[in-house]
């Protein structure tokens, strides 16, 4: 048996679940913007109050590695780590696009299509991967600048379902009879629960001490334009 505890922090949900075996049992999240820092660890300590569970009954502690928000992935990566090192439990690393196909996969039976995960990236930019309706990697994880060229060769024989926040602002630059689009994000630590399982399985761990996120992107300071 595995109890594993699951983050999600690289958009604008913050977000915690349980899973036993591969099972969510318990979750709580809001998708909100700048909460992270001050709602992951109470959104924690509720669902393990849910489960009726101590941090020692824990059999390891997953989080989504992104790519993503920087400080949402910092304030996820950080608190896991916090975490394992407290109750001596093992890491397992999650991708962020992954969790969100799989969520969806969850939720439509019998799809045979192929899903793009989008994170937005700003301006047509977004964080993206494709993958099929067994979750093997067709196109890998990239940052991605959508024009009408993007996904036309996929396109010419696949239906494809474009998923999360950064999808609906390329549905009018991705033209295609079998092109599909949804503002629902999947991004939930409630999708993590038969990946962190499967690694948990496969002895698939992090080292503590030296993992990082997944950033993708050099993390860039921009000026305000408005001076205090």
């Amino acid at each position: 048996m595995a109890t594993i505890l699951q983050i999600e922090t690289a958009t604008a949900t913050c977000s915690a679940a349980l899973s036993l075996n591969g099972e969510t049992i318990a979750l709580k999240e809001l998708a909100a913007q700048n909460i992270h820092a001050g709602s992951l660890t109470l959104f924690i300590d509720e669902v393990m109050q849910q489960a009726g569970l101590a941090y020692a009954d824990l059999d390891a502690i997953a989080v989504s590695k992104g790519p993503g928000s920087y400080t949402g992935l910092r304030i996820g990566v950080s608190t896991a780590k916090g975490i394992c090192f407290a109750v001596d439990r093992p890491l397992i690393a999650i991708s962020t696009l992954q969790m969100m196909a799989k969520g969806f996969l969850n939720t439509t039976a019998d799809y045979q299509g192929l899903v793009c995960p989008m994170i937005d990236a700003r301006r047509m930019e977004v964080f993206t991967a494709l993958y099929d309706a067994e979750l093997a990697e067709i196109l890998p994880v990239t940052a991605s600048i959508i024009d009408e060229q993007s996904y036309q060769e996929q396109l010419k024989d696949r239906h494809i379902t474009f998923i999360g926040d950064g999808a609906m602002k390329c549905s009018e630059v991705i033209v295609s009879p079998n092109a599909e689009f949804s503002a629902v994000s999947f991004n939930s630590a409630a999708h993590m629960s038969q990946l962190a399982f499967e690694a948990f399985k496969r002895q698939n761990f992090e080292d503590v001490a030296y993992f990082e996120p997944y950033y993708l992107k050099d993390f860039v300071v921009t000026q305000a334009k408005k001076k205090v």
